[in-house]
């Protein structure tokens, strides 16, 4: 209940931030009540690794919607092409929890019927209604997938086996670190922190005063003489470790799985101190050219066969748990380890992905809001 209390409080703030009433949200009126004839096409804005032909290519077949996808490398990316052309040039988003309110509050997006999507009945409980995507019992998109951020090494290059985020704020890998070129890297840090420097009292690494925030960015400084690049796409820090450029750094499971099928010797994990993560959500333009073969989409991409797919290239955790069965019949054992199916304790030891805002949510409204955390991204980097 605290987490769906503190959503409310998120989006009032991110309203008044953003100069859009609270009371403009819709209401939920006017939902289609059945999905017509598909429009022959479907644009998106997504994740890399969330289109792979072996998904979408039947898709295709089975619908007539040809998939045309736009990959982003960060949520701030993902916002302003979900904005471009007046917000008609995409349909969809495959928006994490740290771009979803803000694309809410926005009115970029669209609320959705959730009962034109057989297979969402069997979504785990906490991402039926997640406060992400979810505001007052109107649905702004479908759940998708989720996973933790994690520690990626090259085996025979980083000895012995790292354990501690400490490992990328180590100097002996002058050069060799890559991380995302994302403001939201600073609350990594702040996680890091969290654990190691206990008298800053950071509690939550999305909700940092200026003391705390000053620590988080100041040890980002100390880093950037040992980074190699902050990658944007996937595909940059995999082209990093396939050519040495980078043999430590903060990634996705999904750049472990294709440096392994590559052969590149890599392994990842949580570290110690916790990770931060995200919870993806399929949102719809309020634009959308194509909303038939939107809605068609998402019922495609809920089924247990797809969400397996998808959760094994990825390195992700469904949300549908009806794919663990099938995950472990394409990939022995890729139920258990990616937490099909795993507990809400599990899920909510997670540190999520969410919009920084203002509202520290314990009377006080001294934290350092998102805009902040943009600004001294962009002067870290120089």
């Amino acid at each position: 209940m605290i987490r769906i209390r503190r959503a409310h409080v998120l989006v009032a703030a991110l309203a008044v931030a953003l100069c859009v009433p609270a009371s403009g949200i819709s209401s939920g009126s006017g939902l289609p009540t059945s999905i017509g004839k598909g429009e022959g096409q479907l644009n998106l804005v997504a994740w890399e690794g969330y289109t792979q032909p072996q998904w979408v290519k039947p898709f295709t077949k089975a619908t007539g919607c040809k998939v045309n996808a736009k990959y982003a490398g960060s949520s701030d990316e993902m916002v302003t092409l979900m904005r471009q052309g007046g917000g008609s040039q995409y349909d969809m988003v495959s928006a994490s929890g740290d771009a979803s309110l803000r694309l809410i509050v926005g009115k970029d997006v669209q609320p959705i019927n959730v009962n034109l999507i057989p297979d969402y009945k069997n979504f785990i409980p906490a991402l039926k209604s997640p406060p992400h995507n979810t505001i007052k019992g109107v649905h702004y998109g479908l759940s998708l997938q989720w996973g933790p951020n994690t520690l990626l090494y090259n085996t025979k290059k980083v000895t012995p086996a790292p354990t501690s985020w400490s490992a990328i704020y180590d100097k002996k890998y002058k050069g060799k670190v890559t991380v995302p070129d994302n403001p939201i890297q600073i609350a990594d840090a702040a996680l890091y922190l969290s654990k190691t420097n206990t008298s800053l009292g950071i509690t939550d690494p999305y909700e940092l005063n200026k003391t705390q925030f000053d620590a988080a960015v100041a040890l980002l400084k100390a880093q950037k003489p040992l980074i190699k690049k902050y990658w944007g796409l996937a595909s940059d820090e995999i082209d990093l470790f396939k050519n040495g450029d980078a043999v430590i750094g903060a990634s996705w499971p999904y750049q472990t799985n294709t440096l392994i099928a590559a052969k590149v010797p890599v392994k990842d994990l949580i570290p110690r101190e916790g990770a931060t993560g995200w919870a993806d959500t399929w949102m719809l333009s309020s634009h959308a050219k194509h909303p038939n073969c939107a809605y068609m989409w998402m019922k495609w991409v809920s089924t247990p066969k797809v969400q397996a797919q998808q959760a094994i290239y990825f390195g992700e955790t469904p949300a549908n748990p009806k794919a663990c069965t099938i995950m472990n019949k394409l990939s022995p054992g890729s139920a258990a380890q990616y937490h099909c199916g795993a507990s809400a304790k599990y899920f909510s030891s997670i540190k999520f992905w969410k919009p920084p805002i203002a509202d520290c949510g314990n009377g006080k409204k001294d934290c350092m809001d998102y805009t902040q955390w943009q600004q001294a991204w962009t002067q870290l980097k120089g």
